[in-house]
């Protein structure tokens, strides 16, 4: 089926290639502790995006990973490729506050070296296909993790768009107290 969603109306980061943590912020809806990229160093639409996370020993997660030799959970590397694919998918989405990001699958996940405070991860993702209808976006997208020309991780993810009713198992309708 042909791409059927428009470009964003509500925001006008999505005609930036830059965008800061407040953009950031008006795009997806991770906060403090879960955002975990803090700047947009390069965005082409519906093609591929390029952010930036620093990792810094307050983030809350080294107070158990691991006490007296920090290292940055593999999982949230994954999480920040994705949120940062999040953030190029949901410019194009104009009722994106209705909707949620959703992974799929996580396939082809690589851990190459730890990352650790002080380090600041680029993360680079680009699309591999884009699949839209009337009621599914759907997007596979691979991303690579480096702390300077160092692959430190990849990971191919598959999201879709979803209404948050529909997470909920409600319609905003339908819900009572």
């Amino acid at each position: 089926m042909t791409d059927t969603v428009q470009p964003a109306t509500e925001a006008p980061a999505a005609a930036k290639t830059m965008l800061d943590v407040n953009d950031i912020q008006h795009i997806l809806p991770h906060r403090f502790p879960f955002l975990l990229i803090d700047r947009v160093v390069d965005l082409t639409r519906r093609e591929r995006i390029v952010a930036i996370k620093n990792v810094t020993i307050n983030e809350p997660f080294f107070a158990g990973h691991f006490p007296n030799q920090p290292i940055m959970p593999g999982v949230l590397i994954v999480e920040a490729i994705a949120q940062a694919g999040g953030a190029l998918l949901l410019t194009e989405v104009e009722d994106r506050s209705q909707k949620l990001m959703v992974f799929t699958s996580i396939e082809k996940a690589r851990f190459r070296r730890p990352v650790v405070p002080g380090d600041q991860l680029r993360l680079e993702v680009e699309v591999k296909s884009w699949h839209s209808t009337p009621r599914v976006l759907a997007v596979r997208m691979e991303g690579a993790a480096y702390v300077g020309d160092t692959r430190v991780a990849q990971a191919t993810v598959t999201c879709q768009l979803v209404d948050k009713a529909r997470v909920r198992g409600t319609s905003e309708d339908s819900a009572s107290s």
